[in-house]
């Protein structure tokens, strides 16, 4: 079949062709308008991007608070963890304190039977009893740390001593020196558990 047979293929060829052409032109002419339209609301990209500005501000801001909080409660967490260690440590050292003080005055009426003269054979025995007895407790008192403190002949220390009488100098050396123990006082490592009863010379 020859050619000549189908006189409008031509025609069908230029109107497809023109079609073409005109879509492609739509096309460009569509981005032409859009790249027009974001040219000339550059306003409204600046607005969007002072807006994401604020945002992220706002973020970095809220994440320094939060940082800051976090920090914080880690200090106070490791002063708390510090506060705890050391009180249990002060209740280690000084775990015998309160056994101590309600040792102390059996150990002071030991020593007021002692004093007492005995005048029979029975009542040396007993008295030797009694200072054996007294003797062990000093020596457990010692072994924990619990010791006596440093009175008659010592230059008067408010810390150690309690004056609770004082008599007049028999010298210039003697002068604001213990004279007398009127009650021993002890000392628990570096803590005074009782400060001795004590005459002060002036």
């Amino acid at each position: 079949m020859s050619k000549e047979e189908f006189p409008h293929e031509k025609d069908l060829d230029k109107d497809t062709s023109s079609a073409l052409k005109e879509d492609s032109k739509a096309k460009v002419e569509d981005k032409q308008k859009t790249t027009e339209s974001d040219k000339s609301h550059p306003e409204d990209n600046n607005a969007k991007i002072s807006e994401l500005e604020l945002k992220i501000d706002a973020l970095t801001e809220k994440n320094k608070e939060l940082e800051d909080k976090y920090l914080r409660s880690e200090a106070e967490n490791q002063n708390m963890q510090n506060r705890y260690s050391k009180e249990r440590a002060q209740l280690i050292k000084y775990e015998s304190q309160n056994l101590a003080k309600d040792v102390l005055p059996a150990m002071d009426n030991l020593e007021r039977a002692l004093a007492v003269k005995a005048d029979d054979e029975a009542a040396l025995q007993l008295q030797k009893g009694v200072q054996m007895t007294l003797d062990a407790l000093v020596r457990a008192m010692n072994d924990h740390g619990i010791t006596e403190i440093k009175a008659e002949g010592e230059k008067f220390d408010p810390n150690l001593h309690q004056a609770v009488q004082t008599v007049a100098a028999e010298s210039d050396d003697q002068k604001d020196h213990v004279v007398q123990v009127l009650q021993k006082g002890y000392q628990y490592k570096d803590r005074t558990l009782r400060p001795a009863m004590v005459v002060v010379a002036q």
